[in-house]
């Protein structure tokens, strides 16, 4: 057996065990350091496919700041996981059903799976050979040449999502002390400031 096919064994092992102990870990924080482990271990996967920078990008963002974001969450929060697991064990049984019914949907999925003649061509002709230019060069141009429109559609509507959830979130209350920038430039230092003269031994 070569080094790369062990390395794939390991890596997929790393994701496998990772994504099963995140589910099933009785404690919260274990389930988000399981997670960075199948993170880490589909980094390994892309760097043996050549897609370094995917793998990159899989390490800085998620395990860099979604997971460490999700770490402290949880390790901030104080959430009673007891009540939650006794409140989730009721739809255990539904769980169970709608997973065998997922199973079932994608063993018939891949049980009538076949590949079409042309699809090695087709997926070959989207980006030029790695021989000629380095896998970042190529998804470069890929997404920044042919998919520039869809990109930045993408985007567009990542950005309308955003502002829609602060929208739909932000209240205004009563009685909340609020930043007057305006105020805060435009103030006289004679109105602002006022020189006590403390007397030994005397408060203000």
């Amino acid at each position: 057996m070569t080094v790369p096919a062990i390395a794939f064994y390991c890596f997929a092992a790393g994701v496998l065990a990772g994504g099963l102990f995140t589910v099933i870990s009785r404690h919260p924080v274990h389930s988000v350091l399981w997670l960075i482990l199948a993170f880490l271990s589909s980094a390994g996967l892309f760097v043996l496919l050549g897609a370094e920078f995917v793998a990159m990008l899989l390490v800085i963002v998620y395990v860099g700041a979604v997971a460490v974001l999700f770490l402290f969450v949880v390790m901030m929060l104080d959430v009673d996981f007891a009540q939650l697991r006794a409140e989730m064990a009721k739809y255990l049984p539904l769980s169970l059903m709608i997973a065998i019914v997922l199973l079932m949907q994608l063993a018939l999925a891949f049980g009538s799976w076949s590949f079409a003649p042309e699809a090695e061509d087709l997926r070959a002709n989207i980006a030029p050979p790695l021989e000629e230019t380095h896998n970042t060069a190529a998804l470069g141009l890929l997404i920044y040449d042919d998919y520039i429109l869809l990109f930045q559609l993408s985007g567009l509507i990542l950005l309308v999502a955003m502002i829609g959830a602060i929208v739909l979130t932000l209240r205004h209350k009563e009685g909340i002390k609020r930043q007057d920038v305006l105020s805060q430039m435009y103030r006289d230092p004679a109105e602002a400031l006022e020189i006590k003269d403390v007397k030994p031994g005397q408060g203000l």
